[in-house]
């Protein structure tokens, strides 16, 4: 019988430069090559499975930050925005010395990896990293093409938007354990510091280009949240990227569609 054992969770205090100083907490498990997945608006329980499965399946170290101010971690006043998350992140990665390292963002969590393969394209950090995967990433302005408006919706309205088979996977805030129905609005208020009110940034699009890293950009085809259409404009933006359409899968493939999202990585 397999048996799954809890991530390490670390909490590290590192310099940001434009920042100060950030704790930063992480979980960590298995051993082997170094990735980096950053959660969406969701939070970190929407990839903590995944997380697991990716350690277990294709025998590597997987680190699961918790951006601040998410499940009741504190968050700088001087922390406000994607690429301030993205510096403290690059902090990380030159905290651990990580190399041949892979960076997976879904939803916030995918402009914020988009950020940091931007911030160190070029630059002397580039030589740590193998690849990047922004799954379902918002970020990018589109004409007609905008996130939904997630502080307007419930969250059935959320699940609606966000799965081809909501019907599975909704919400009963009854069912949620305490600690995780007490983070949801601190969650929340994070999510919109980070994203603003629209969850785009007219200016990322002039960065895109820096980027350096061998670079996949994933949607599935059924999200609601983020329209494929984003997916396309990053994989155009970005040097040498390549688009995947996941069928029969929405905003959260990670959680839908673990095992063809797993497949996407492996390869």
């Amino acid at each position: 019988m397999d048996v799954q054992t809890s991530p390490t969770r670390t909490t590290y205090e590192l310099t940001v430069e434009g920042v100060g100083r950030v704790p930063l907490t992480v979980d960590e498990q298995g051993e082997g090559r170094p990735f980096l997945v950053l959660h969406g608006g969701a939070g970190p329980q929407s990839v903590a499975a995944f997380s697991h499965l990716l350690a277990e399946r294709l025998g590597v170290r997987v680190l699961t930050p918790v951006h601040p101010g998410f499940a009741g971690t504190p968050r700088p006043d001087a922390l406000h925005d994607a690429r301030g998350l993205a510096a403290a992140y690059a902090a990380l990665v030159e905290h651990l010395d990580l190399h041949d390292l892979s960076v997976v963002g879904n939803s916030v969590g995918g402009w914020v990896a988009a950020e940091l393969a931007a911030l160190v394209g070029g630059s002397a950090g580039a030589h740590r990293w193998r690849d990047l995967t922004l799954v379902g990433a918002v970020g990018l302005e589109i004409a007609d093409h905008r996130p939904a408006d997630f502080f307007a919706l419930t969250l059935d309205e959320v699940a609606e938007l966000s799965y081809h088979d909501p019907d599975r996977f909704r919400l009963d805030l009854a069912t949620l354990p305490p600690a995780v129905r007490e983070a949801m609005p601190g969650n929340r208020a994070a999510l919109a510091v980070y994203g603003g009110a629209s969850m785009t940034d007219p200016t990322l699009v002039g960065r895109l280009g820096r980027i350096t890293v061998p670079t996949l950009v994933v949607a599935g085809e059924a999200d609601r949240i983020v329209d494929a259409e984003v997916a396309r404009a990053y994989a155009a933006l970005i040097p040498g990227a390549r688009f995947v359409l996941l069928p029969e899968t929405g905003h959260l493939p990670q959680i839908e569609s673990p095992e063809a999202l797993l497949s996407l990585l492996e390869a």
